[in-house]
């Protein structure tokens, strides 16, 4: 689990609430920040939006629960991954593509393995890198589906508080004979505003910006898998492919994650 996620979650409700009960009303000031309509009006109406830019009832519950993939951590095996298609590209040069066949039963990424069967079934090298980049875009297609869907809640959280906000005022505006009620009046039509900023910059921009950043992650790693498999596929030699595959990591993590690959690989 991806506690990062989490403890900046409650992180920045703590620090709400703290904010609150900090003055001089204490606890009590918390009933201050709650109206049952300015909740409704923002909420509520950010939510209908999204339902209706969504495909379907299922797309939406299926978007609404992409934040449970922030809570987890994308698993990171660059090296692993890398020293995997090292040992491959060894296996073909030393015994032939059509070896890889047994190589590869051993492998649990299924796009790896998807590229390693395709080369073994001899396809066209330019067919498999369309093929593999087909898959890719794919991929990043849905999830950019995702990540949009919380940028535009994160648009529709102030938009709608706005709203709410508007209503409060010309509520209030109606009652102006009545000085009494223009403050109460006033602070239900900001609390609104409050509760459009809170959608947009507690829940909303922190997740897309998660999403966006796990997939950065996932495609680079699909990439260098794409490249070891063309390279394999080409002939290339085996150290001119960890050469290549290392260009793909930062210097700190060249040497890091390929000299925990080769331990593993020694233990």
């Amino acid at each position: 689990m991806d506690l990062a996620t989490l403890l900046g979650i409650f992180g920045c409700a703590g620090v709400i609430v703290y904010g609150i009960v900090s003055g001089d009303q204490g606890v009590s000031a918390l009933s201050n920040f709650w109206d049952t309509s300015s909740f409704f009006i923002t909420v509520g109406g950010s939510i209908m939006c999204l339902v209706t830019m969504s495909e379907s009832i299922k797309d939406f519950f299926a978007s609404l629960k992409s934040f449970l993939l922030t809570t987890k951590i994308p698993p990171s095996n660059e090296g692993e991954t890398i020293h995997t298609i090292i040992d491959l590209a060894n296996v073909a040069r030393k015994e032939g593509l059509l070896q890889l066949e047994e190589a590869a039963a051993d492998i649990d990424d299924d796009f790896l393995k998807k590229g390693i069967m395709l080369i073994v079934d001899g396809t066209d090298q330019e067919l498999v890198s369309s093929i593999l980049e087909t898959d890719l875009a794919c991929i990043e297609a849905r999830h950019s589906k995702r990540i949009s869907f919380w940028d535009n809640m994160a648009a529709m959280g102030p938009a709608w508080g706005m709203i709410g906000t508007l209503i409060g005022l010309i509520n209030m505006l109606k009652q102006l004979d009545d000085p009494s009620s223009i403050g109460p009046s006033m602070a239900v039509a900001l609390v609104t505003t409050m509760y459009g900023s809170m959608l947009a910059n507690w829940l909303a921009t922190p997740i897309a910006t998660k999403l966006r950043a796990n997939n950065r992650k996932e495609i680079a790693m699909k990439e260098v898998i794409c490249e070891g498999i063309l390279s394999i596929q080409a002939g290339e030699n085996p150290r001119v492919i960890e050469e290549k595959l290392k260009s793909f990591l930062s210097p700190d993590e060249r040497g890091k994650v390929l000299g925990n690959a080769e331990q593993g690989g020694d233990a």
